[in-house]
């Protein structure tokens, strides 16, 4: 790996070179490498761009690395990735996508991830966006992720695109089963022109399932947001979906959270809040020294943080 891209690994996984352990390293539309575990196994898939992770029922305390890095202007890939985890398993998987495009080509990585977790199953699945590099060429990513929950599973992820990416289209789908429960953090941050959408999309069926989807964004300068989030409750169940963002400049955001009850014993909860930095705080924080550039980026670091 070059600088540029060892810098995009930090970036989205943190750390600098290929990683210990079961992982899968994607560069520039090629596999560049990868290893499997005595309990996770990687499978390079022979149909379509992609791999297989299997990880055996009972494994503990483990994790996998599966970052794609896009260092070549003009490359658009569209990639799929099947996780099959076993039963009462505990391991956190670590994804996510960095592009630096110094050329006047749009690059675009789609990414399709699938999710299988069988009985008792936890996961944690963190997945970062990233992009930078000093051309005109637009940096796209539309990461789409489909979730199946048996009984007793739990799915906890963690999203977040913090700078560089200039459109992107995010599509979630979870199916709960019995007694299992997902939760959905997401943090976004836009500026100048960019564009972000996110799509969520939860059906509890099983008894006793559970869902928490949060959005925390901020939106900058003339780019433009769009959040949509919709739990069905179709069982006796608890829900609950949230969108705050925070709104600067001249640019837009759009709030769209929708729940469904189709059975008399589904709880759920919507919210939604959108607005700007409350002046008390920046007053609060200019009165320590700071200006008032300086405090709106403490607030929003904060806000995302």
């Amino acid at each position: 790996m070059d600088k540029i891209q060892q810098n995009l690994l930090e970036q989205i996984a943190g750390i600098h070179e290929v990683p210990q352990g079961a992982y899968s390293l994607r560069i520039n539309g090629s596999l560049y490498g990868k290893n499997s575990s005595e309990n996770i196994e990687i499978v390079k898939k022979e149909d379509k761009p992609g791999i297989d992770i299997y990880i055996k029922a009972g494994t503990k305390n483990e994790s996998v690395h599966i970052p794609v890095l896009l260092s070549q202007t003009g490359l658009k890939e569209l990639v799929y990735n099947d996780f099959h985890i076993g039963e009462d398993c505990d391991v956190t998987i670590v994804a996510g996508c960095g592009i630096h495009n110094s050329g006047s080509e749009a690059s675009e990585h789609s990414g399709i991830h699938s999710f299988y977790l069988a009985d008792r199953a936890k996961v944690r699945y963190i997945e970062k966006h990233y992009g930078d590099g000093d051309g005109n060429g637009e940096r796209i990513m539309n990461p789409t992720t489909y979730a199946e929950l048996a009984e007793d599973a739990y799915l906890e992820m963690e999203t977040a695109q913090i700078k560089g990416v200039d459109s992107t289209d995010r599509v979630t789908r979870a199916v709960v089963g019995k007694g299992s429960k997902i939760i959905v953090r997401e943090k976004i941050m836009t500026h100048g022109k960019q564009y972000a959408r996110t799509e969520f999309e939860v059906d509890l069926n099983g008894e006793g399932s559970g869902a928490h989807v949060v959005s925390r964004s901020v939106a900058r300068d003339n780019s433009e947001q769009k959040f949509v989030s919709r739990i069905n409750g179709n069982n006796r169940c608890s829900g609950h979906t949230e969108c705050d963002a925070i709104i600067m400049d001249s640019a837009k955001v759009i709030a769209v959270p929708e729940i469904l009850a189709t059975n008399p014993d589904a709880s759920l909860i919507h919210e939604a809040a959108i607005g700007k930095i409350a002046g008390e705080q920046l007053i609060k924080l200019m009165s320590l020294g700071l200006t008032e550039k300086e405090a709106e980026e403490e607030i929003v670091n904060g806000f995302l943080g």
